[in-house]
């Protein structure tokens, strides 16, 4: 559902004020209209309750670090030393050059995993990371192929990866959302990438912050009232009697089932939440770990930390987005300051994980929506390329230490172990103990899943 466009709606904190509360009962929630009527649910239960997976998950959790704009993996995660021996030489497309990274490669930890020195701080969690290094997707667009990442489809309206998590698993916390998206992009498919779609609404993201401002001024709205908790509990209830008594004559009515449980749980995040985004309660040390006060860092950083202190909580999955990546002219510069941004921040994070106990069953990918070309545009830049791309997994019964497939020797194109964005959505839900076969929803006549009609589990990163 697209809470920029209406902002009264649902995980709305100012939706609990008395005037937001009047106008939801008319405002439509136009996302939800658009995509039609999801199935009926009593209104009394809790779609939020843990279920048990489909068998014994690895992990418990996940946090979704999204790159937004793709990444070059010739220049980050994907070594091909005869690329950089050929620099100059004709690429495939005509009137270009091949262009090797600008970029040294060592082998990391002793799995000997060979990643950049973009990356130093998070070479050393090298035993610990599975480098998929032969990912495609459909198109070289953005819009298109970042709602694939997202949803499994860019020609649909479809439920999110986090939304069908949380779906499938429920929160381990009644009082936060069960899936929160720090700052996501507002194009690129807007809030489709972190909607519910057909999904009842209360799946979606809660979303924190906004692109292209800093972290540290954002705030979930509204989580302080000037009612005391019991004369809050007693407005509510009322609210939520005439909410019942007009799902009671509709007999179904998705919106106003939306608004009865993003309601309630409005009312139970002013007691918790407040305390999940105050990064003042951690120590010192830990900010630094996480490159908190450092300019090139702090941003990323806190964005971090926050998503630790969510899942921490029990938030059951987090997206941290980050961007531009998109590097057409200014490689040089441009791909070593984003870099310089996330590093350290991503090294704190899983060290932290690692620290906490967390890291063993909480799943953390590193993602663009596809890669670059191994040859030049305008000369310090490279062009969008579907076939060919890389992501790391590390935690939640990953097998640490893994390079799994290949491309090409100058990376255009995968050509061992390919695996496509539903495999690896499959995965995904595999690690968490659910079978993307079997998680399905009935809508518009048919049974529909993240995975559509394909994806394969790859089993072989599995620990």
């Amino acid at each position: 559902m697209n809470t920029d466009s209406c902002p009264d709606c649902l995980f709305q904190p100012e939706a609990f004020s008395r005037r937001a509360m009047l106008k939801s009962l008319s405002c439509g929630f136009g996302y939800l209209a658009f995509t039609g009527l999801a199935t009926r649910a009593a209104a009394a239960e809790n779609p939020l309750a843990p279920r048990a997976p489909h068998f014994p998950a690895r992990a418990k959790r996940v946090i979704f670090l999204t790159m937004r704009g793709g990444p070059s993996h010739v220049d980050t995660f994907d070594y091909k030393p005869q690329l950089t021996a050929d620099t100059g030489k004709p690429g495939k497309r005509p009137g270009t050059q091949l262009l090797g990274s600008k970029w040294r490669f060592a082998q990391s930890g002793k799995s000997g995993l060979w990643i950049s020195e973009l990356f130093p701080n998070v070479a050393k969690h090298a035993d610990e990371m599975c480098l998929v290094r032969s990912m495609q997707t459909d198109l070289p667009s953005h819009p298109q192929a970042f709602m694939k990442m997202h949803t499994g489809n860019f020609q649909f309206v479809r439920p999110s990866l986090g939304a069908w998590s949380l779906y499938g698993l429920g929160t381990e916390n009644e009082n936060l959302p069960g899936f929160i998206t720090i700052t996501p992009p507002s194009g690129f498919g807007g809030a489709q990438n972190y909607g519910s779609a057909f999904l009842p609404a209360i799946y979606q993201a809660q979303r924190i912050g906004q692109e292209n401002r800093p972290i540290a001024g954002a705030e979930v709205r509204n989580l302080e009232t000037q009612l005391s908790p019991a004369a809050q509990r007693d407005e509510l209830d009322l609210v939520q009697t005439l909410n019942r008594e007009k799902l009671a004559r509709d007999r179904v009515n998705p919106e106003v089932e939306g608004v009865i449980q993003s309601y309630e749980l409005a009312f139970k995040m002013q007691s918790q939440m407040p305390q999940v985004m105050d990064l003042a309660k951690e120590s010192a040390a830990t900010q630094k770990l996480y490159g908190i006060g450092d300019a090139a860092t702090d941003d990323f950083g806190r964005k971090c930390l926050l998503a630790r202190r969510c899942i921490e909580a029990g938030v059951r999955f987090v997206e941290i987005s980050h961007g531009n990546w998109d590097h057409h002219f200014n490689l040089s510069t441009g791909l070593g300051n984003n870099a310089r941004a996330v590093d350290q921040p991503i090294a704190g994070l899983l060290a932290d994980l690692r620290a906490r106990g967390l890291l063993k069953d909480t799943l953390v990918v590193w993602a663009g929506e596809f890669g670059r070309t191994p040859h030049a545009q305008g000369g310090d830049g490279r062009d969008h390329n579907n076939k060919a791309f890389t992501v790391w997994m590390a935690g939640g019964g990953v097998r640490g230490g893994l390079s799994y497939g290949q491309t090409d020797d100058y990376g255009y194109e995968a050509v061992e172990n390919k695996v496509q964005i539903h495999d690896l959505h499959a995965t995904m839900l595999a690690l968490l103990g659910l079978d993307h076969e079997k998680l399905t929803y009935r809508y518009a006549g048919r049974d529909f899943r993240l995975t559509d009609v394909a994806g394969n589990v790859v089993k072989e990163i599995m620990a």
